[in-house]
């Protein structure tokens, strides 16, 4: 199992000293190279996802390698231009000067990813990596150790040891003797609140910058104005995908009182059609990561009223699609991100109230409104802070890439997707170029009797 010691790090940092990640040429055919070897290894890659999550073959490619492939398609096809010096205005006090802004390349980064997406969610951030001129250590989640190994095998076959390296272990271990070590240009982290916070704190002992990308309990508001039959299907769609290990997944909702019964029937209605009455035979269903985290959903059931589902075998890793109701806003189940196939339901009169309620825990990852309402829309987009979000469907938004993906306040900071992953892996450098044709005396020493004309200037 490879491992990245002080010496090896300081060999990545030589190499992106040489200059040669960052050409435009170079990029792209590192960019290509990857690319290829995705699609050579689909087969494989969807092999272990479903060893380590039971993802489907459709599910494996619609949320993990299509999406990659689609970073890379849209990286490939527009890096020239977003490598390209950007022209922008030059103010009057410097005319006539020109003025640019050069995008350059940050370094030597660390990205880390989690065990829910366990491929897209570290190749994506690659590729912006890549894309920005940089080397990377990347470092797979110990917990999908199949998809672990098969992104080790694709970076060893087709990346220098100094240029891309896969690191894996035990991220606790292995993650803070890097970053103690070693100085990272940049550090992308997505995963839970606590272990982001850690890595923050070790990042602001060396300045590092950091890419945070949490999690948090996500709100799907269903106002008495919403078309039901469309929100439940959208709503279990978005919550169960990936049995509910999503960080975007709706974690609670808050429906209108006036139809709470009617979106509970529908919503049961449309579990049994996705996943049929026994969810655990289902070809669309998948199993929860490891005993701790299938213990840890366990525990919940405690905690409220089951309306739906609840079965759950150990055994195999399966827990049912579960409905609750009766559920405490200060119990660990409205306290906690979830991160399983349990979704509790939460009634309210006003919309005040919803919003008194969702502030309970800031900040959220995303947030979901299904409404037919425009002034209640803007309301709540203007009333929650919140990463990203929906209207009338639920975690969707993630898979367009010219939105920003990121959080905001304990749900995260940064964003990517797209261009936005490129500039996240570069920094901006301002550039006033002068020429030599003009030199105006007025702007030398001394400026005694000039002060009318500097405020003309500056106005």
């Amino acid at each position: 199992m490879p491992k990245v010691d002080l010496q090896h790090l300081q060999n990545m940092r030589s190499h992106f000293e040489t200059g040669i990640t960052q050409t435009y040429s170079f990029r792209k055919k590192q960019l290509l190279l990857l690319k290829q070897a995705v699609i050579k290894y689909e087969k494989e890659i969807s092999a272990a996802l479903y060893a380590d999550l039971k993802k489907s073959a459709e599910e494996a490619y619609s949320t993990e390698i299509g999406l990659v492939l689609s970073e890379l398609n849209l990286a490939i096809k527009n890096l020239h231009s977003w490598m390209a010096p950007k022209f922008v205005n030059t103010d009057l006090a410097n005319l006539p000067s020109s003025s640019k802004i050069y995008r350059d390349s940050l370094g030597v980064v660390l990205i880390i990813s989690p065990w829910n997406y366990p491929f897209q969610l570290l190749m994506n951030p690659l590729i912006g990596a890549i894309a920005g001129g940089n080397v990377a250590v990347v470092k797979p989640s110990e917990f999908a150790e199949s998809t672990a190994d098969i992104i080790e095998k694709i970076i060893t076959e087709i990346f220098p040891y100094e240029y891309v390296h896969a690191v894996q272990g035990d991220g606790a271990t292995v993650v803070p003797a890097m970053m103690q070590s070693f100085r990272f240009d940049h550090v992308f982290y997505t995963g839970s609140i606590p272990v982001g916070k850690a890595i923050y704190k070790m990042a602001a002992e060396n300045l590092t910058p950091v890419t945070l990308e949490l999690g948090g309990k996500s709100p799907c508001v269903v106002e008495a104005d919403a078309n039901l039959s469309i929100a439940a299907k959208r709503i279990i769609l978005g919550k169960f995908i990936n049995v509910g290990q999503t960080c975007i997944a709706p974690d609670y909702v808050l429906v209108h009182q006036s139809i709470k019964d009617e979106l509970i029937l529908k919503m049961k209605l449309s579990i049994e059609k996705f996943y049929t009455v026994d969810a655990s035979t289902s070809y669309d269903y998948g199993k929860i990561i490891n005993e701790n985290r299938f213990d840890k959903l366990v525990s919940y059931l405690a905690e409220g009223k089951i309306l739906y589902g609840g079965v759950h075998d150990k055994r195999i890793l399966f827990f049912e699609p579960t409905l609750m109701d009766d559920v405490s806003l200060s119990s660990s189940l409205m306290k906690e991100e979830i991160f399983g196939p349990i979704l509790p339901i939460i009634s309210y009169n006003s919309t005040e109230e919803a919003l008194e309620i969702i502030k309970q825990n800031e900040n959220p990852l995303a947030f979901y409104l299904f409404t037919t309402n425009k002034k209640t829309e803007e309301q709540f987009i203007k009333s929650v802070p919140f990463g990203g979000g929906c209207i009338n469907n639920a975690d969707w938004h993630f898979t367009n890439h010219n939105l920003p993906f990121g959080g905001v306040g304990n749900s995260g900071m940064g964003a990517y997707h797209g261009k936005f992953t490129f500039d996240t892996f570069t920094r901006l450098k301002a550039v006033l170029k002068t020429p030599n044709w003009w030199d105006p005396f007025i702007k030398y020493p001394s400026f005694k009797g000039r002060l009318r004309l500097f405020k003309w200037i500056f106005r």
